[in-house]
Order: structure tokens, then C-alpha cells, then sequence
């Protein structure tokens, strides 16, 4: 499987190497990003321990974390392809972008290389991804990258105390490919 996808706009999508331990550390800095990891990367030391592990997940064939690059190679955001069923051939994808990169189409055209990454080197068939039903933002970049509304999950995530209903997206290998950005 390839580990690096070059997209015709010009991002690049790679591997997470231990260089990047101070970018993952200041894009947790956002207070967006709060929850989008289930321990605090607050610290070069913890990202290097996030870095590690999303390596060993590679490594297992149990997820697939990009970090999402410019061509001079700065730090945009990440797209993952994880927990993967090989099995039933599914995944879940996820992404985020620094605050610098958000409103600018990157996180779409990320998760569109993401999904075709998926269904022909990674061998998946069905792609899912949730967002909050309040962050219409998640909700366009999904709709770009070709994943179809399936549904909303009722109260499924919880943050600061209070549950949310999540609207549940879809994207299969045969889907037509979305009109590019």
C-alpha cells in the first residue's frame, strides 16, 4: 500500500514521521481540536507519543493516519482511514486541519484522496464518517468528498457533559467520483 498520496492540487498526504511532533503539538493548541484525540497532546512529548501510535496502527492494519501537507510540506491537518473491517471491507474516515488551513477546501479534497486511497489500495469497499448535526462545516466537507447522508445517530457522542445527534455519511468503491474543488 502506498504511504504517500500526491494529489493534483497539490497536497501532499503522508505518513506522520517524528518531525512533526511540534506541528501536532500546535494544532492541539486550538481549543477546536479538543476532543479529537482521547488523551491531551499538549506537548512535544505527547505528540511524539501520538505520532508513535498512529505508526502502530499503520503497522497493524487496523488504521491509516495522514498528515495532510502543503508541497513545502507544512502541516495542513490529518485524514484517517480507521478502524478498518476487513472483514465486511469498511472504514471510518476522520480529519482535521490546523486552524490556518480551515475554509479553505483542504479537509474535502484531503478526505476525497483519502477515500480513493482506500478503496484502491487499502481494498475497502464502504468508507463512514459522522459529524456533530451543529458543525455544517463537517458537513460540507463530506458532502464534497462524495459521501452520501445515510442518517442521523441520536445522542451517540458526548462532549463537556452534553450529547449530541450525529448525522452518519457514506461513500462505496462504486460511487461515482465527486466533481473535483
Amino acid at each position: 500500500m502506498r504511504d504517500r498520496v500526491d494529489t493534483p492540487s497539490g497536497l501532499v498526504l503522508r505518513r506522520w514521521n517524528s518531525e512533526d511532533a511540534q506541528a501536532v503539538t500546535t494544532a492541539f493548541a486550538d481549543p477546536l481540536m479538543r476532543g479529537q484525540s482521547i488523551e491531551p497532546v499538549d506537548s512535544v512529548p505527547a505528540a511524539e507519543r501520538w505520532i508513535t501510535a498512529r505508526g502502530d496502527h499503520w503497522a497493524a492494519d487496523s488504521s491509516y493516519s495522514f498528515a495532510v501537507v502543503d508541497g513545502g510540506g507544512l502541516v495542513l491537518g490529518q485524514v484517517c482511514v480507521g478502524p478498518v473491517d476487513r472483514r465486511h471491507a469498511t472504514g471510518w474516515v476522520s480529519y482535521w486541519t490546523t486552524a490556518a488551513a480551515r475554509g479553505r477546501g483542504i479537509a474535502s479534497r484531503s478526505c476525497r484522496a483519502a477515500a480513493r486511497w482506500a478503496f484502491n489500495d487499502a481494498e475497502l469497499f464502504r468508507l463512514e464518517l459522522g459529524h456533530r448535526v451543529n458543525n455544517p462545516a463537517s458537513c460540507g466537507v463530506a458532502r464534497a468528498a462524495g459521501f452520501a447522508v445515510e442518517g442521523q445517530q441520536r445522542q451517540k457522542l458526548e462532549y463537556d457533559g452534553v450529547r449530541f445527534d450525529v448525522e452518519l455519511h457514506a461513500r462505496l468503491a462504486t460511487d461515482a467520483e465527486p466533481v473535483s474543488l
